[in-house]
């Protein structure tokens, strides 16, 4: 299990202390996610504070893209340092086209499904894909509760990918808890993501742990 937690529930006024942290208590991968106010109402940051925080850090950079039209940007999330790029596929007129402008930047493709769009929507693309991610809650803003039918969605989701022999990861965010991290694990998940529930728990070390231990 890989436990990637989301930067949007950190202390913004202390990204490089919160980065640091992060690394000093044993993470290797940290969530970035980005909201441009259209495909999602809420906005949060672009590539500027991504290269900053690059700058600052040597973690996995799993960069979410909550924004319309994603295509017109992803050189500009490579440069600033994303190592992995994951775009929704409501967001996407071409997507397998931005999926294969991801890999010519030099980073990892991803694709998110919202929680109304089932796995169908992305099963040719899965042999290209690094990730999926299943979004358990409706994106935009943090701290909201996990919507129970996602879970059967990651155990079709699963299957799909066995089916196609493909090695694609599988992610979930929205509502990821030490109560329900075995059953998603269980159910097929490879990828947590944690907000709310990861950094307003300090400190980062025992949470880490307490994160593995759950999915024991």
């Amino acid at each position: 299990m890989i436990l990637s937690p989301s930067m949007l529930s950190s202390d913004f006024a202390n990204m490089e202390t919160e980065l640091k942290a992060l690394e000093a208590a044993g993470l290797s991968w940290v969530h970035l996610d980005v909201m441009d106010g259209m495909f999602v109402p809420n906005i949060t940051f672009g590539p500027p504070i991504i290269k900053a925080m690059r700058a600052k850090s040597k973690l996995f950079f799993d960069c979410h893209l909550m924004i319309n039209d994603p295509g017109r940007y992803i050189g500009d999330f490579a440069d600033a340092g994303a190592d992995l790029i994951c775009v929704h596929a409501e967001a996407c007129t071409h997507l397998e086209r931005v999926c294969a402008q991801i890999v010519e930047a030099g980073a990892k493709p991803a694709v998110a499904l919202n929680p109304h769009t089932p796995p169908e929507a992305i099963r040719y693309l899965l042999p290209q894909l690094y990730m999926v991610l299943i979004m358990s809650v409706n994106p935009g803003f943090g701290g909201q509760k996990f919507i129970p039918f996602c879970l059967d969605k990651v155990r079709d989701l699963k299957a799909m990918i066995d089916r196609a022999g493909a090695d694609t990861l599988i992610q979930i965010d929205g509502g990821v808890t030490l109560d329900n991290a075995r059953e998603l694990t269980e159910a097929g998940v490879d990828v947590l993501v944690s907000g709310s529930a990861f950094f307003k728990h300090p400190p980062y070390g025992e949470r880490h742990k307490a994160f593995q231990d759950a999915c024991k």
